[in-house]
C-alpha cells in the first residue's frame, strides 16, 4: 500500500444505528421532535444525534425503539418503494390499525403494533 491510501474508521454500531434513524426520519419527513417523541429522547439529543454528538446506547430502550423505528422504515419501503407514498401512508387513517400510523408510532404499544401490521403485509406480498 501507498502513503496515500487511505482507510475509514470502523464505525460503531451507535454512529451506523443513529445514521440509519436520521437518515429515515429525514426520508419520511418526521420532524426532530417527533423523532424524540418515537424514540423516547428529549429534543435536545434529537439535535445532538443529527450533529454526531449523541451516541446510542446498546441496550437501552431508545436503541431498542430506534431498531424499531429502522424495522418501520425498511418494511414501508419494502412494501411502496416510494418516500412520498411511505410518508402519505403514515398521515392517512388506516382501517386495519384503526388510526393513522404517524399518531400510533409515538408510543411503544403502537410502534410495535405497526411495525408488526407491516410485517405481516409485507409477508403476503
Amino acid at each position: 500500500m501507498t502513503a496515500s491510501t487511505q482507510f475509514k474508521p470502523i464505525s460503531s454500531p451507535a454512529s451506523v444505528l443513529a445514521k440509519a434513524v436520521t437518515r429515515a426520519a429525514d426520508r419520511l419527513e418526521i420532524s426532530h421532535a417527533l423523532l424524540a417523541r418515537i424514540l423516547g429522547l428529549s429534543p435536545t439529543s434529537i439535535t445532538r444525534l443529527y450533529q454526531g454528538g449523541y451516541a446510542l446506547r446498546e441496550g437501552s430502550k431508545e436503541w431498542d425503539f430506534s431498531l424499531l423505528f429502522i424495522r418501520l422504515y425498511r418494511s414501508l419501503d419494502s412494501i411502496v418503494s416510494d418516500d412520498a407514498v411511505a410518508k402519505q401512508w403514515l398521515q392517512s387513517e388506516n382501517l386495519g390499525l384503526h388510526a393513522q400510523p404517524i399518531s400510533l408510532i409515538q408510543t411503544t404499544e403502537g410502534l410495535v403494533r405497526v411495525v408488526q401490521y407491516l410485517d405481516s403485509s409485507r409477508g403476503i406480498v
